[in-house]
């Protein structure tokens, strides 16, 4: 008779390119069996769940239906919907299924959620006995489990920076780079409003705990850098003189005093005025203090490659997590309250 546990019961909900890359990674761990998928699109209902993420037929079909899901009681869910609905989670948590998201609001210890709803869920996970945790690349990999490690030779942290590039030369999307962010229209920062702070405060929590500061005040920018010459996208040409870069930046403040950065650089050319310094495709990071760093960190595939390379670094995080969420106290954690979320999991 074996003695080996058996696997993690683990549903997917959602199905967008990082649902389906984390379904396709739960399908192939030893350790876990995929039951079920939820997709909100009627058209996948039916589906084989193996072959809507580009593996072979596992057995498992697609459903719309919310309630079949929940009947399933399965050890974790992969919550990945564009909003989160209260509703659901409280009756995961109660029913005894842990949760492992994506979603903002429940990263950090979910301190993105409106008070009621987490004392809500909180409650939930006391009664079912189970534990629910957010994270993912950016924020997540990015903001928490990296600089964790940064921050360990440190003894003395003054300012805490991440640059975010991303090339958008070689993405197909003309909506998206010409009227979302303004490639190629004139240099003027008035046209272009700033995006709303939403989510700083929340991705950036675990950095300001690990170093000690009380973040007390957000500013967020737009920036804009204009090609120095005609650049080439897939979708046209980029003219001279207009919006070659755009830069969204968000400084945490204590006492006046600026802790972190982070910023966000989408960009046609590197051939810019003014001169950004900017990076390939990936991040950099920056620390200053008694033990000063700077990283890159590149994503080493061709431009035309990135769309099916990317998913996997949203995906892969929270998959790596479940077997450590499912043994972990009751609660809405944070990271500092797990092990390393190493591949092979506990007892791997």
């Amino acid at each position: 008779m074996s003695n080996a546990a058996a696997p993690l019961r683990v549903v997917q909900w959602a199905t967008g390119d990082i649902g389906k890359r984390a379904m396709r990674e739960v399908l192939s761990h030893p350790d876990m069996e995929l039951v079920g998928v939820l997709a909100y699109n009627p058209d996948k209902a039916g589906m084989d769940a193996g072959e809507l993420c580009g593996e072979a037929a596992c057995g498992i079909r697609v459903t719309n239906d919310r309630s079949a899901i929940h009947a399933l009681k399965a050890d974790c869910v992969l919550y990945m919907p564009q909003v989160i609905d209260i509703e659901d989670l409280v009756a995961f948590a109660e029913a005894g299924t842990n949760i492992v998201s994506i979603c903002m609001e429940l990263y950090d210890g979910g301190s993105g959620m409106a008070p009621d709803d987490r004392e809500r869920l909180a409650a939930a996970c006391a009664k079912g006995g189970t534990s629910v945790y957010g994270t993912g690349s950016s924020p997540g990999f990015i903001t928490d489990l990296f600089p964790y490690s940064v921050l360990s030779l440190q003894r003395r942290v003054d300012f805490y920076q991440i640059e975010e590039f991303g090339n958008m030369s070689r993405r197909n999307s003309p909506l998206m780079l010409f009227d979302q962010i303004g490639f190629g229209k004139p240099m003027d920062p008035d046209a272009y409003p700033t995006p709303r702070l939403t989510s700083a405060p929340t991705a950036f929590a675990p950095i300001a705990r690990a170093a000690g500061w009380t973040i007390d005040e957000w500013k967020t920018v737009t920036e804009f850098a204009a090609a120095r010459s005609d650049a080439e996208t897939v979708c046209g040409t980029v003219k001279a003189g207009t919006v070659g870069a755009r830069r969204l930046v968000r400084t945490g403040y204590e006492k006046g005093v600026a802790r972190m950065r982070f910023a966000q650089v989408m960009y046609i050319t590197t051939d810019l005025d003014p001169d950004w310094n900017v990076g390939d495709t990936g991040w950099r990071v920056s620390i200053k203090g008694d033990a000063s760093l700077e990283i890159d960190l590149k994503f080493p595939v061709a431009l035309e490659e990135l769309g099916d390379y990317t998913p996997a670094l949203t995906a892969n995080p929270p998959v790596n997590a479940i077997p450590f969420v499912c043994a972990a106290k009751p609660g809405i954690l944070a990271t500092a309250e797990l092990p390393p979320l190493v591949p092979a999991g506990p007892g791997g």
